[in-house]
């Protein structure tokens, strides 16, 4: 398999699933970065600094990154009421070696725990190995995220290592987990029952 490697090919209007939508995303959406950015746990759970994203800060984040043509990056919709609730991103693709580096955010705090996380990283898997043809999807998350672990895991993530002690968090070190899928993998869980 060739992995795709013009930008404009792997950015579909839409993915849809069965509890998110996936869009591109318009220029309003900043609004909701605004707010889910500045949040203290969002930052926490995502950042490295210990503290949220100035309004200066999210603005270039959103138009330079999610905006800008290095990052696929779509808006997560709920499918029943079309409310914006998250982002997810792929960077970093790597036509040559068929990788890419996997990001999601559920800004939206009453939207946490409701599958939308899991069903959004499934299809952006699905999507990366079947209309991107590529052989590898990674994302680093952080030891005290046990929620969004779990939810890798769920969607056929491995640990393949850690880097020790490298954020402080709560008083204390922790590890950023690496993670990964292969197509092979992601392949032969679609043949299970």
């Amino acid at each position: 398999m060739t992995p795709v490697t013009d930008r404009e090919a792997w950015r579909p209007e839409a993915i849809l699933g069965g509890l998110v939508v996936l869009r591109r995303h318009r220029n309003e959406n900043l609004r909701a970065f605004q707010s889910w950015y500045s949040d203290p746990e969002v930052a926490r759970l995502t950042r490295y600094q210990p503290g949220p994203l100035s309004a200066e800060e999210i603005q270039r984040f959103f138009y330079d990154r999610i905006m800008g043509s290095d990052f696929l990056a779509m808006a997560i919709h709920v499918r029943e009421s079309n409310r914006l609730i998250g982002t997810c991103a792929f960077s970093q693709l790597d036509g040559d070696n068929g990788s890419t580096l996997f990001h999601i955010t559920i800004g939206e705090r009453d939207a946490w725990g409701h599958g939308y996380g899991s069903e959004a990283t499934e299809l952006m898997v699905a999507h990366a190995f079947t209309r991107l043809t590529l052989h590898r999807v990674a994302l680093t998350v952080f030891e005290f995220n046990v929620r969004a672990i779990r939810t890798y895991e769920k969607c056929g993530f491995a640990v393949e290592g850690r880097a020790r002690g490298a954020i402080f968090r709560d008083g204390r070190f922790w590890d950023e987990i690496h993670m990964s899928i292969l197509a092979s993998e992601w392949e032969a869980r679609q043949k299970e029952p």
